[in-house]
């Protein structure tokens, strides 16, 4: 990585923990074999590897690219690259206005974005952001002024990330309350509302799961290899029991704790209540224990029961909330909600 951003260590690691070239190939040749044609990337700092990115979208065309990118390596150049293949595409980490966004990423970050938000807007391309939302910023990143900002200047869609407790020294003061989530549950809606919402797409990685039918994770729709080839569940959970450079990627998809993981998909009937670590934490740790998965975790390993414990509270705080909001989902038949009840009642008592 270019950057040593607060709070996290790909800067430390990144000059001595990559995936070469030959191993992201075989990654995509492997996967294209099996039918998967979408390629997330994630940092440190992808365009770092831009050439290698650029590489790849040429050989693999029928493969999309996807990068989270602090936007510091941008230029008129790769944007017109982008153009002409027409499989990268970009997502600008920014964590807010200039304050709060260069007080975590360092100075002169907020305007490193901005103008690489101006070079892909002049080059008519499609990019959207990635927005980590905490107890301290929901409202400040959901707000008018913000989202207008973001629409002038050529943002089509929003991620929106739940922030997640993750590493020994994480902070749960971060999480947020059952009314702030409440809050962001109704205010991402808004925002994308046909009547009376804004020109931008919002998407909310937590709240959204309805959608989905709950966790995506271990190798359901999705999954994530770090930097060392470790095949994980979801880039939240540092547990394996695989890795790319002793396995085919059709193992590591096939690996003990992708099966685990997926025998109990959904973790909850409620798809509120998606991660079997954020609001299902009795889960998590029993699934890595039942097949003997490690940490891996590049800095500094985590045993499952330190992760899922930071979660306990914030789990039983929000499933009364989760099952208020989807009682009285419009789209669920009585049934359906009594059967949800039931379930959460089932749930309260184990």
């Amino acid at each position: 990585c270019n950057k040593h951003c607060i709070g996290c260590w790909s800067a430390e690691y990144g000059n001595r923990l990559n995936l070469s070239y030959e191993d992201l190939a075989s990654i995509v040749r492997q996967g294209e074999e099996l039918g998967i044609y979408f390629y997330m990337m994630t940092g440190g700092e992808p365009l770092v590897r831009k050439d290698d990115i650029i590489r790849l979208a040429k050989e693999f065309p029928k493969s999309m690219f996807y990068a989270f990118t602090n936007g510091s390596l941008i230029t008129d150049e790769f944007a017109e690259t982008m153009r002409e293949l027409g499989n990268i595409s970009l997502a600008l980490s920014i964590e807010g206005f200039e304050g709060d966004n260069d007080a975590r990423r360092g100075e002169g970050s907020f305007q490193e974005v901005v103008k690489a938000m101006e070079i892909l807007k002049n080059h008519g391309l499609v990019f959207g952001t990635s927005i980590c939302y905490t107890s301290k910023n929901y409202k400040m990143v959901t707000s008018d002024e913000f989202l207008d900002f973001l629409i002038d200047h050529g943002v089509r869609y929003n991620w929106y990330f739940h922030y997640m407790p993750v590493g020994n020294e994480a902070s749960t003061e971060l999480l947020l309350t059952p009314e702030q989530r409440e809050y962001m549950y109704h205010r991402v809606r808004e925002i994308r509302d046909f009547d009376g919402g804004k020109p931008i797409f919002t998407f909310d990685f937590q709240n959204d799961g309805e959608f989905v039918q709950g966790c995506i994770a271990g190798g359901r729709f999705y999954c994530h290899i770090n930097p060392n080839g470790d095949v994980e569940p979801c880039v939240f959970i540092h547990y394996s029991n695989a890795n790319i450079h002793d396995k085919t990627l059709l193992e590591c998809l096939s690996q003990p704790l992708f099966q685990e993981y997926q025998k109990h998909q959904p973790f909850n009937c409620n798809h509120l209540q998606p991660c079997p670590m954020l609001e299902n934490p009795e889960i998590l740790g029993k699934i890595v224990h039942d097949v003997d998965a490690v940490s891996t975790d590049l800095q500094s390993p985590e045993t499952p029961e330190h992760l899922c414990a930071k979660c306990v509270d914030y789990a039983a705080d929000w499933a009364p909330k989760a099952q208020e909001l989807m009682a009285a989902h419009p789209h669920l038949t009585p049934a359906e909600v009594a059967t949800l009840r039931e379930e959460q009642r089932r749930q309260s008592q184990l």
